[in-house]
């Protein structure tokens, strides 16, 4: 009995602790203030399509869809800055942020993506 209880705790800790996120959520305004850092690079993580459609002024494109994405984000995002990542809601990015944080990076996620972004009357650029 006591092996089984072990066992179920021992389970039961491994789950906590892969379910644990290695990355912060913002809402839009805690974003648009971390965006004013200089050590933070914004990064949009949708399609290049989406990206073109409208996107934060300054970020930068890596779709999270692709299977190179960790590579491509290497060669593209410094290591030592904070990385603001975005997506249309939010699902997509939290997936690429943490991603990105097991890689060594540290990343900070906008809730509700670009739709919250605009619900909020925030700028976005066309390009």
């Amino acid at each position: 009995m006591k092996k089984i209880i072990s066992c179920l705790l021992a389970a039961l800790g491994l789950t906590t602790a892969c379910g644990q996120q290695n990355y912060a959520n913002t809402d839009v305004q805690g974003f648009a203030e971390l965006m004013a850092d200089s050590n933070v690079v914004v990064l949009d993580v949708r399609t290049a399509a989406e990206f073109a459609e409208g996107h934060i002024e300054g970020a930068i494109n890596i779709d999270q869809g692709q299977s190179d994405f960790v590579e491509k984000a290497k060669a593209a995002l410094p290591a030592g800055k904070t990385i603001a990542v975005y997506c249309r809601s939010g699902r997509r990015s939290a997936n690429a942020a943490g991603k990105l944080a097991g890689a060594g990076y540290k990343c900070v996620n906008l809730k509700g993506g670009i739709i919250a972004w605009k619900e909020a009357n925030m700028p976005v650029t066309i390009k």
